[in-house]
C-alpha cells in the first residue's frame, strides 16, 4: 500500500510522519500494494490538528478523521476508526468483493463487538425532482431541515445533490450523465 502524506499549514516533525507510515503501514496487509492511501494534516484553528486518511481500493472507499490537539493522538484514533470500519464490514466485504484483488477481505480481524448490523432500508419516499438553481436548491433543503437535498440543475438538466458540510458550509455533487 502507499502512502501520500499531505500538509496544510502544518510542518510535523520526521518522527510524526514515520508513525504516521508506520501506523497505517499494519493495514497494507489487508489491500493489494497497488492501494493508495491519502492521509491529510491540517492545521486548524485555536492550535488544533486534523488528520484524515482514505483509502481507495477500487472504489471501495474506507474513509476516517480525527481531530485534536496532538497528531498521534488523532492517528491513533482514525487507524482505531479504520481497522472498526473494515472488521464490522468484513462479511459483506468478502462476499461482494470475491473478483477484487484489492481487498483481502478474509484476511480481516473479527468485529470486537458482535452486532448482527445489517445493512437494511428502513424506509422508501419517492418524489419528483424539479429542475432549479443551485441556490434555489440549498435554500429547499434548508426549508426542510434536511441534511441534503436531490434536484435536476436548471442549466445542465443533470441530477445533483447539495448537502449541508460539517463546518456549517454547502457542498454539491454532480453527477455525471
Amino acid at each position: 500500500m502507499k502512502i501520500n502524506i499531505t500538509k496544510k499549514n502544518l510542518n510535523p516533525s520526521d518522527a510524526t510522519l514515520e508513525a504516521i507510515e508506520k501506523k497505517l503501514g499494519k493495514l497494507e496487509k489487508y489491500f493489494s500494494k497497488d492501494t493508495v492511501a491519502d492521509v491529510v494534516l491540517t492545521n486548524m484553528k485555536n492550535n488544533r490538528v486534523k488528520l484524515e486518511a482514505t483509502i481507495n481500493a477500487d472504489g471501495l472507499i474506507f474513509r476516517a478523521e480525527e481531530s485534536g490537539d496532538d497528531l498521534r493522538g488523532c492517528l491513533d484514533g482514525v487507524v482505531d476508526k479504520l481497522a472498526s470500519q473494515m472488521s464490522r464490514f468484513k462479511k459483506k466485504l468478502i462476499k461482494s468483493n470475491r473478483n477484487k484483488k484489492e481487498v483481502i477481505a478474509e484476511e480481516l480481524p473479527e468485529a470486537a463487538e458482535a452486532s448482527a448490523e445489517e445493512l437494511s432500508v428502513a424506509k422508501t419516499k419517492s418524489f419528483r425532482i424539479s429542475p432549479m438553481a443551485v441556490e434555489e436548491a440549498i435554500l429547499q433543503m434548508e426549508l426542510l431541515e434536511h441534511s441534503f437535498f436531490v434536484f435536476r440543475h436548471a442549466e445542465r438538466n443533470n441530477v445533483c445533490v447539495v448537502y449541508k458540510r460539517n463546518d456549517g458550509s454547502y457542498g454539491l455533487l454532480d453527477i455525471e450523465n
